[in-house]
Formats: structure tokens, C-alpha cells, sequence
């Protein structure tokens, strides 16, 4: 009975090592798990030159909220908007988009959008002070601060679609407009 015991308390460290590592064997998976598809909701053609879908883009961030970061590169568009639902919880929508005219009468539209909450916490403080091993460690207060508490790619193909579809309704104008404007020049 006892080197049954002696033996269960030899495997319990040997089986919660076992967990940690397949566990972390599990996590390095997910990416190699992570699929390339046509079908993924990140991109949508949109009929329309460049310069009218890209600007209509721009449109569609602004519309709904979104500060507009243009790099330097021509065709990304950054759009970042923040809300707090709680007085402690901060969260952040960043759009990343990419947009480049096919030369065919269609523009391609790329967006990945991540969401970010931020969570205010409370932050010990210490002070030390001393000589090498004699060194004291004394608590100085504390400090709230937003710390990140979860960040996430955004899947949802519905975020996507009413995206795109809010787009696709800025190219619908900016054409009507383009055409009204060819009309009245002609008629003159």
C-alpha cells in the first residue's frame, strides 16, 4: 500500500508535465491548423474604378466613426475607433484595408479588422532602495492603468458583408454623381 502511494506521488509531477506539453504541443497546432480559402470574408470585387471604390473606402471609415491612418503606401487605409461600454473597459476597432483597381472595370477591396479591450487595473507599486544584497523592497502605492486583457481578429463574415455593402453603396453614388456631372457637361 505504501509503495503504491510513493509511487502515485513519483508520477503526479511526471503526469502534469505530460498535460503542459501536450497542451503546449496543442496550441502550436492551431496555426499550422490555419487555412488559406477563396471563401474567407476579407475580400470582396466591387465594380468601379480604383480611385472610386478606394474612396468610397474612405468614405465608408469615416462614415462610421473610424480616425483614418493613411501610410505612406497608396492603397492601405488604417481606421481606428474606440468605445467604452463600461467606465473600466475600453475597446478598440482597427480596419486595415487595401484596395487596387483590377484594370478590368472592378477593384479589389482587402479588410482585416481586430478588436482590442483594454481593462483598468490596478498596478502595485514598489520602491527599493540598499546596497547589492541588501537591497529593501518597500510598496510605494499603486497606479490604474488600461492593461490589454483580450485581442482578437474579427471572423464575423456578417461584420464583413455590412462592410463591403456600405461600400458598394458609396460607389453607387460616386457613379450616379460621375454620370449626372458627364450629363449636364454634354448638355451644354
Amino acid at each position: 500500500m505504501r509503495s503504491t502511494a510513493i509511487a502515485v506521488r513519483h508520477c503526479v509531477p511526471l503526469l502534469t508535465a505530460a498535460a503542459v506539453v501536450a497542451g503546449c504541443a496543442a496550441a502550436r497546432n492551431d496555426a499550422a491548423r490555419e487555412s488559406f480559402s477563396a471563401a474567407a470574408p476579407f475580400s470582396k470585387t466591387i465594380v468601379g474604378s480604383g480611385d472610386t471604390v478606394c474612396w468610397s473606402v474612405k468614405r465608408a471609415l469615416l462614415s462610421q466613426g473610424y480616425m483614418v491612418d493613411r501610410p505612406s503606401d497608396s492603397g492601405v487605409l488604417t481606421g481606428t475607433r474606440d468605445y467604452q461600454p463600461d467606465p473600466k473597459l475600453n475597446v478598440s476597432l482597427r480596419l486595415q484595408t487595401t484596395c487596387s483597381d483590377n484594370r478590368d472595370g472592378t477593384s479589389i477591396v482587402f479588410v482585416a479588422a481586430s478588436r482590442e479591450e483594454s481593462r483598468l487595473q490596478k498596478l502595485k507599486q514598489t520602491s527599493s532602495a540598499g546596497i547589492g544584497p541588501a537591497t529593501v523592497t518597500m510598496p510605494s502605492g499603486s497606479a490604474k492603468v488600461l492593461g490589454v486583457v483580450r485581442r482578437e481578429t474579427i471572423q464575423d463574415p456578417n461584420f464583413y458583408n455590412h462592410f463591403f455593402a456600405l461600400v458598394g453603396q458609396y460607389v453607387a453614388e460616386e457613379q450616379r454623381t460621375h454620370a449626372e456631372r458627364h450629363a449636364e457637361t454634354r448638355d451644354r
